[in-house]
């Protein structure tokens, strides 16, 4: 070390100089981010998801549903450290996938992140949580039948087998890898559990005939909470997606919000002037669109791009949920509980494409290091249209293989574990709910499962009963 550097750290304050626990390459500011981000992340999915999909469904089905995202997030943890990180992010095996190694040495997590001044624990703690509400985005189109034990055995397969495999080909070193642009994953994530839901929902059949006429959500003021859990959280998942508490970090954050206010505001007025109702989970679903749609450019586009990309995701999925869902054959042989197709996948191609429509081209360097193999997006390909054009045709070829390869090994996971449990729940359990799968209910109201109390009798002494009895 030179005399000027042993100068320049030895005079900083001492909660800042380099230590044995903070090392010189780490920076404390972006470190601190980091956590807080991938905490925001996390409470997307426990309790965000766990009370939203509790709350959406009928009151039978509260619990089962509930348990289902909080058993997913779980699991994936320990399948995540052990082999689905390095599977997806670690050393090339394949086009597809990684070396399947386990991330639990000290010397792997407290090393430096590539690209960051952070440490690897950071990275694959917050790669966990997006693989963990990927997962559970893929239960929503499954609630309401789903053999619990079936989704036991699902949850690790397709993280293993689709997850880690769609990370892979687009983050981790793939062959889409330095060519599609998905900043935080539209189709990582979103087109990946819209399809993948979609598919396991005709695998697993529908739900019982009565829950599929009538299924109203047993608490609407708590799908609020949790889709308030899932809106605001979305700041640590598109601003912790460049790894730094930088320029790219604070776009990201303002255009996830500006781009979800519009979609929601979109999707309500289109319900009103259509339904003449303002119908409080309409407008959820178009929060959702608008955060899934700005999520693979929210640090690449302007603001005013998020703000088309707002009106586009409040209005194309909800036209294909609430119009070409109900018209189509094919849609309505499916039985997609929450509509995860229409919310993520469509939502998710949608901000796909419109990605590598509005990325610019300054704010690609900025985010992948200086790289010059993305972009520029179509809209600013100036004098190089021919690059605008092949962005496109990566948008579309990512498209293509991430719903080609979840609906295909989704589709082999399903029959694979109908051969050891059904996938559906009986009959008898459908027509219960909870109580036949758990044993427990969500509320225990008055009188629920209680013997009624024995009314209480005045005690009247016997000399007191002769002498009301004894004529006068």
């Amino acid at each position: 070390m030179s005399q000027q550097v042993y100068y320049q750290i030895s005079s900083l304050p001492s909660g800042l100089a380099p230590n044995e626990a903070s090392p010189e390459w780490l920076s404390k500011g972006d470190n601190a981010w980091q956590l807080t981000a991938t905490t925001f992340v996390g409470l997307q999915s426990v309790p965000g998801l766990v009370i939203l999909y509790g709350s959406m469904v009928k009151k039978k089905w509260a619990v089962n549903s509930a348990f289902m995202a909080l058993y997913a997030f779980a699991v994936v943890l320990p399948c995540w450290v052990l082999w689905a990180h390095r599977m997806a992010f670690g050393d090339y095996n394949s086009p597809l996938v990684g070396k399947p190694v386990n991330s639990l040495q000290n010397v792997f997590l407290l090393k430096q992140m590539e690209h960051a001044r952070l440490p690897m624990a950071d990275y694959v703690f917050y790669q966990f949580a997006f693989a963990a509400i990927t997962v559970i985005l893929l239960a929503g189109s499954l609630l309401g039948r789903m053999n619990f034990y079936a989704w036991m055995i699902f949850v690790p397969l397709w993280l293993t087998l689709s997850y880690s495999v769609g990370a892979f080909t687009i983050w981790g070193g793939g062959f889409l890898y330095d060519k599609l642009i998905d900043y935080a994953g539209g189709y990582v994530i979103h087109l990946s559990s819209g399809v993948a839901g979609f598919t396991a929902a005709y695998w697993v059949g529908p739900r019982h005939s009565h829950d599929r006429q009538h299924f109203p959500p047993n608490n609407i003021i708590q799908i609020l909470g949790g889709a308030g859990f899932l809106w605001i959280g979305w700041t640590g998942f598109n601003g912790g997606s460049p790894f730094s508490a930088g320029l790219v970090a604070s776009l990201a954050v303002i255009n996830t919000h500006l781009c979800t206010a519009v979609s929601l505001l979109v999707w309500l007025a289109l319900d009103m002037v259509v339904y003449k109702k303002s119908s409080v989970i309409g407008a959820v679903q178009g929060m959702i669109t608008g955060l899934v749609c700005i999520t693979p450019g929210a640090g690449l586009v302007d603001p005013w791009a998020a703000v088309l990309m707002g009106v586009m995701s409040g209005s194309i999925p909800w036209y294909t949920m609430m119009v070409l869902h109900r018209k189509s054959a094919f849609f309505q042989s499916v039985d997609d509980t929450l509509g995860v197709f229409h919310t993520h996948a469509v939502a998710g191609f949608l901000g796909g494409l419109l990605s590598g429509l509005f990325a610019r081209p300054n704010l690609l360097r900025m985010m992948y290091r200086g790289a010059d193999s993305y972009g520029p997006g179509l809209l600013h390909s100036h004098g190089k249209f021919h690059l605008g054009l092949r962005q496109m045709g990566y948008q579309i070829l990512g498209a293509i293989f991430i719903t080609a390869w979840n609906a295909v090994v989704t589709s082999i996971i399903c029959l694979f574990i109908s051969r050891i449990v059904n996938l559906r729940m009986d009959e008898e359990d459908l027509e219960v709910g909870d109580d036949a799968v758990h044993g427990e209910e969500a509320y225990a109201l008055w009188g629920d499962g209680e013997r009624m109390p024995k009314p209480r009798r005045l005690r009247i002494p016997p000399i007191c009963r002769r002498l009301v009895s004894t004529p006068i």
